[in-house]
């Protein structure tokens, strides 16, 4: 009986030291996974900024005053005068 309490306790004694083990290398995981989380959360920061960046960029280039002037200055285009239009009939039925 006392040979039977003696194993239970070793037994009970390497339980708690695996369970001590696996605690701590959960508890490095957690760290690790922690460390990448706020690295992607920067990361998506930068990406937020860049994205309302290229936004603003492209509202800008989109704007008809800065196409027309282009279309002006870099094609030479111009409105057509009333004499260089033609009205032609669809010829819709």
């Amino acid at each position: 009986m006392k040979r039977a309490g003696v194993w239970l306790a070793g037994l009970l004694i390497l339980a708690i030291m695996a369970t001590a083990v696996a605690v701590v290398y959960v508890k490095y995981q957690t760290r690790l996974l922690f460390v990448d989380l706020q690295g992607l959360r920067a990361q998506r920061e930068e990406l937020d900024v860049e994205w309302d960046n290229l936004r603003l960029e492209e509202a800008a280039l989109a704007n008809t005053v800065r196409v027309e002037q282009r279309a002006r200055r870099h094609l030479q285009m111009h409105l057509p005068e009333r004499r260089e239009m033609r009205i032609i009939d669809g010829g819709a039925p």
